[in-house]
């Protein structure tokens, strides 16, 4: 069974992987230099503040001298984030020494704001103005309530269909991209990467829709380097506070109201002005995506006889279950179900793993059992295990069935042409018949039309 990983990657990665012009027109912004430093591993970050006031090359040989000898792997990684974000830029010189220089636009941008500061694009609007603004505890749960909502959307379930019908163009296109497959005389189903992204921790699933949704901003008319400096832009921003939607430009307020379906933003309108307030999400993005993991509560249990409960009253943690366990009955809090046989068969069809499903259990165990070691029962974990190596005893293999070979000599070059193109998978030599990999069909009929 073939298998898809989605790899969830935060902003630096894609800062990384923009056109170098782009880079450097990014590093004019002088706060996106600040996130650019946050966001570094500690040890880079000591190389660009130690270098900072530094304008002439500084050789490889005078950097490693900094670290001790066990940080030499440290040291690496450090050096090569570097020079990905073009933060570093490295030279050989004719004696083939190794140097590296800090980036001019970056150094002089990062000084300014350490010396004198930054005012932002934006500032808070007045309280007279924005009446009654929500709580942050209230932010908290409507960013909550939007993202399940929109994964909800995502799974085409009857209640998404009822609380999600807003959802914009801009977030259905990342819905197409590897999470739903369009089929002609069918809707659209989730892919296999779609199922595994469902059972994905909501930061992972978070990187990987703000991933893709800047990666088809150019299909929308949107510079990519543009969309990220906003983006970084908004992580300076207050959460809880309120900001004047007229300072944004038409592509930015764009981004805002899509940005609003994923609860990254609230908008909000007053009787002369409108304005949107960050939550927690916009103002962390920034932050890599190991940083903003914090453990959040569980709420499934696991019995050893395989009875699953899950003290919740989410639609979309029904939802997910359903992916993998049979749903029995749902009270107001709690979902009783249990993981079977057939259940996990349908899920290892779909494209999700043993390892996920198990990892998908540990994460969102329940504090009464998370502190257990293990928090699932062993014998389930090993279960789930061993049914998905049952599926793959089998190897199914396209193959071609040959047999009335017209002599022993023709029979025996057969098996040898075929064991060239190692594409022989069987052969009874008494009974002179053969079976070869469909890769090489063509070529045995031709092979047998001139032995004839």
């Amino acid at each position: 069974m073939p298998q898809v990983r989605i790899i969830a990657k935060n902003f630096m990665d894609m800062v990384a992987s923009l056109p170098a012009m782009k880079l450097d027109k990014l590093y004019e912004n002088a706060f996106i230099c600040e996130a650019i430093l946050r966001s570094l591993p500690p040890l880079a970050k000591k190389y660009v503040l130690q270098l900072l006031y530094i304008d002439v090359p500084v050789t490889a040989s005078s950097l490693q001298e900094w670290v001790l000898a066990d940080g030499a792997s440290k040291h690496r990684v450090a050096v090569d984030r570097l020079i990905q974000l073009r933060v570093f830029t490295e030279f050989v010189d004719r004696k083939k020494e190794t140097t590296y220089l800090l980036n001019p636009m970056f150094q002089m941008n990062l000084r300014e704001h350490i010396i004198h500061g930054g005012v932002l694009p934006r500032e808070p609007m007045a309280a007279t103005i924005t009446v009654r603004l929500p709580s942050l505890e209230d932010l908290d749960i409507y960013a909550a309530q939007q993202w399940e909502c929109f994964l909800l959307h995502l799974i085409n379930s009857a209640e998404a269909e009822v609380t999600t019908k807003s959802i914009s163009p801009s977030m259905m296109k990342v819905f197409q991209r590897g999470l739903l497959s369009q089929r002609d005389k069918e809707g659209s189903r989730l892919t296999e990467s779609g199922f595994q992204f469902l059972l994905m921790d909501t930061n992972a699933q978070l990187w990987y829709i703000i991933r893709e949704y800047i990666s088809n901003s150019e299909d929308r008319g949107v510079d990519s380097a543009d969309l990220i400096s906003f983006l970084l832009e908004l992580s300076f921003h207050v959460t809880g506070e309120a900001y004047n939607v007229n300072t944004l430009n038409d592509i930015q307020r764009t981004t805002v109201k899509d940005l609003a379906d994923l609860g990254l933003i609230k908008l909000q309108q007053g009787r002369k002005e409108s304005w949107f307030i960050p939550t927690k999400l916009a103002t962390n993005l920034s932050i890599s995506l190991s940083d903003a993991s914090s453990r959040k509560q569980g709420y499934v249990v696991v019995e050893t006889n395989f009875r699953l409960y899950a003290y919740s009253t989410s639609k979309l943690h029904c939802e997910i279950l359903r992916l993998f366990a049979r749903v029995e009955y749902q009270l107001p809090n709690l979902i009783v179900g249990s993981i079977t046989k057939e259940n996990l068969y349908k899920a290892f069809s779909n494209g999700i793993t043993a390892d996920q499903i198990v990892s998908f259990l540990q994460q969102n165990a329940h504090p009464r059992v998370a502190e257990r070691v293990p928090s699932i029962p062993e014998n389930v974990t090993d279960q789930i295990r061993l049914w998905e190596s049952d599926l793959n005893r089998v190897e199914m293999t396209p193959a071609h069935f040959f047999d009335d070979f017209p002599s022993r000599e023709v029979f025996d070059a057969a098996c040898d042409f075929a064991r060239e193109y190692s594409s022989l998978l069987w052969e009874d030599s008494k009974k002179m018949r053969l079976i070869v990999k469909t890769e090489i069909y063509g070529h045995m009929k031709d092979f047998l039309s001139h032995q004839k």
